[in-house]
């Protein structure tokens, strides 16, 4: 039994109409509806925490360099995050500034001498 190999067609293939493309409008964020999301988003955060604060109301004695007292638990660790977070924060605004005063350095070296090439 022999095989015939199909002979290519020399004509090229027909060019499928594709329907033409519809332009979709975009709606840009702008800053209004970024302040609006993140009003949300802290509305919900403050709605967490409140109900953090409710449910863990009871009383702890907390001492702290040589200061003793009793508070709510739930504030007191409110408070043991918030100075965490100011362990973070501290050396990242520090690191910032030192960027800054970096950049602004060289702004001031780079600038006289972009103006001269205008």
């Amino acid at each position: 039994m022999t095989t015939v190999d199909p002979v290519p067609d020399p004509r090229p293939p027909e060019p499928v109409e594709t329907p033409p493309v519809v332009q979709q409008h975009v709606v840009r964020s702008t800053r209004t509806s970024q302040v609006w999301s993140a009003v949300v988003l802290f509305a919900l955060v403050l709605l967490i925490l409140l109900i953090f604060i409710l449910q863990n109301g009871q009383r702890v004695k907390v001492s702290f360099l040589g200061s003793h007292g009793h508070l709510p638990l739930a504030v007191a660790m409110l408070f043991a995050a918030v100075a965490g977070a100011l362990l973070v924060a501290i050396p990242g605004i520090v690191r910032m500034v030192q960027l800054r005063r970096v950049a602004r350095r060289h702004r001031g070296a780079d600038g006289p001498a972009a103006g001269e090439n205008a």
